[in-house]
């Protein structure tokens, strides 16, 4: 409701019905991908929870065609833009650039029928069923909180290396990065020039795309992450946070596409997006109203085995390798 009534007005239109305020739809939409279920699902649930309908300020519950029709207004491209630039805000605040973030793409099934029986299918002498065409999912992700910060929709099977560079300045329209960690299927030159030379971002791609060939790689930058690419090198071990942040959405929300339009597919995914972002959110937000809980900004970016704080029950043990590192380093300064 919070990141609805700071992107949508109450209302659309001067002369519209008034019966519900479009962040009301908005949250009925977040809680339809939540619960796993449809319009019809959705509304149901809310005609048996009168503490749910209390909390959203809904007089009635809505009809399932009311969402519907909510969706294809409220999750147009402009609207979801929008919808990410508040999210951004309100979880970065002030926050300005972000260390690392993660490009990776992934498959949504378009349908409800499982491998295992497309597989028995094919073994069983029956024609075999292969679903070609998938939902796919384009996300840029903050490697330390696993908020996702750019997104697109679009249909697969289709190739990466030429969605890098929307991806990017998308991100960048939100907020600043340091480095971007991508996987090979995003591999270009142009790719690498876009982000150092003309965006000041540093890229790490691993130089393997193409046929193999004992010639040297053509480009100064492919070269580079050719001799030097590790998983130490920019700290590109942290690119797999990216498929973590797939792994969340797929765990907890859906793992398949219920839409059987190529729009209606795009418009459930950035649904998908902005419900991980909203958990996200509210994860924060219960963590940091406990009265003993640490800061979440401390937890959010240090990793686990360097977390030092004056903050009781966070410091790091005596006789541990990571204090005796760092008195290492005071006695030698």
């Amino acid at each position: 409701m919070a990141v609805g009534s700071a992107s949508f007005s109450d209302y659309s239109h001067r002369y519209s019905p008034k019966t519900f305020t479009q962040p009301q739809k908005f949250a009925c939409l977040v809680l339809k991908t939540f619960f796993k279920t449809d319009y019809r699902g959705i509304c149901q649930i809310l005609s048996e929870l009168s503490d749910l309908r209390a909390v959203l300020g809904l007089k009635k519950v809505p009809h399932f065609t009311t969402l519907q029709k909510a969706s294809r207004q409220l999750l147009r491209a402009a609207s979801v833009r929008r919808l990410l630039n508040r999210q951004v805000r309100r979880f970065f605040r002030r926050r300005r650039k972000l260390r690392r973030a993660a490009f990776d793409s992934t498959g949504l099934q378009c349908g409800h029928a499982s491998a295992y029986y497309t597989r028995r299918r094919a073994q069983n002498g029956e024609k075999a069923v292969f679903y070609r065409p998938y939902a796919k999912l384009e996300a840029a992700a903050d490697c330390a909180t696993h908020f996702v910060i750019a997104a697109f929709a679009q249909r697969g099977p289709r190739v990466d290396v030429n969605r890098f560079v929307p991806l990017l300045d998308q991100a960048l329209g939100r907020i600043l990065l340091d480095s971007v960690l991508a996987d090979a299927g995003y591999d270009s030159e142009p790719n690498h020039c876009h982000a150092r030379e003309r965006r000041g971002v540093r890229s790490f791609i691993p130089a393997t795309s193409g046929r193999p060939t004992s010639k040297p790689l053509k480009g100064r930058y492919r070269r580079r992450m050719k001799q030097r690419l590790t998983k130490d090198y920019g700290g590109y071990g942290q690119r797999w946070q990216g498929e973590t942040v797939f792994s969340m959405s797929k765990r907890r929300l859906s793992a398949s596409v219920a839409a059987r339009y190529y729009w209606s597919q795009c418009r459930e995914l950035m649904l998908l997006v902005v419900t991980h972002n909203v958990m996200i959110l509210l994860c924060v937000v219960r963590f940091s109203t406990e009265q003993d809980a640490p800061r979440i900004p401390l937890l959010l970016e240090v990793p686990v085995s360097c977390r030092q704080s004056k903050e009781p029950g966070l410091g790091v043990r005596p006789g541990s390798r990571v204090a005796d590192k760092g008195d290492a380093a005071r006695r030698a300064g």
